[in-house]
């Protein structure tokens, strides 16, 4: 049987998580294929990846999250995948809500569907300096928008073909790709929603939000991306 969904997970050194992740989804969700795409990675997540029955798709050298993305996104759409969610291969994005956040996209309620932490029951606690970004955010897309938006920066996500086309474009904002992709899709009137999924401690410890520096200037990219998408203009081949 072939599948129409694919599942993308970007991983970086993930050698601690990724198999337990693959493992998850394909036992959740046989039907589905899924594709590890490892960025440059310099530990085992390649054969922890692939053990655990994934596709794995390698760059020779680290390139960054969007271009990890967008590598997955190209493969899907190439291989003509109808629908693609994308999950973290850290360990910390429960594999139970890919069903919540693709049933949204297949029922044609959404384009794309959002996995916000913070709808769910569990209510996800992020550090002050997270939520201050956050609702910073939250509050220039719906400034830029008019969209609310509970979780902008999240990285689980459902889409249907018709985004997958928008995100293997030159002007996907592969810097950053987080919430200046709602301002992208909203502007192309893409229908945008969001859906409950829960959060996990982070196996391997990495975060952004531990380096003060680096996060003022992703606040600074992110809201000069923001502004920048919301006045240029695209053109979406076969659209």
């Amino acid at each position: 049987m072939v599948s129409d969904t694919l599942v993308i997970i970007p991983a970086y050194n993930e050698e601690k998580a990724i198999s337990g992740v693959v493992s998850s989804i394909r036992k959740l969700y046989p039907e589905m294929d899924i594709v590890v795409v490892n960025d440059g990675s310099s530990d085992e997540t390649v054969v922890k990846a692939e053990d655990a029955g994934a596709i794995v798709l390698s760059h020779s050298f680290n390139m960054g999250y969007g271009i990890a993305l967008q590598t997955g996104y190209k493969y899907a759409f190439r291989r003509g995948y109808r629908f693609v969610v994308q999950i973290d291969g850290d360990g910390q994005h429960d594999p139970t809500g890919i069903k919540t956040v693709l049933d949204r996209v297949k029922d044609g309620y959404a384009d794309i569907v959002l996995g916000s932490r913070f709808l769910s029951d569990d209510s996800y606690k992020p550090s002050l300096l997270r939520l201050t970004g956050i609702r910073f955010f939250r509050f220039l897309i719906r400034f830029l928008s008019g969209k609310v938006i509970t979780d902008p920066t999240t990285g689980f996500q459902a889409m249907n073909r018709n985004v997958l086309n928008v995100f293997i474009q030159d002007f996907f904002p592969v810097d950053y790709p987080d919430a200046d992709v709602v301002i992208l899709l909203s502007g192309l009137g893409f229908k945008i929603s969001e859906a409950p999924v829960l959060m996990r401690p982070n196996l391997g410890g990495k975060s952004m939000h531990s380096n003060p520096m680096r996060v003022l200037y992703y606040i600074f990219k992110m809201t000069l991306s923001m502004f920048l998408t919301k006045i240029r203009k695209y053109s979406i081949p076969g659209n």
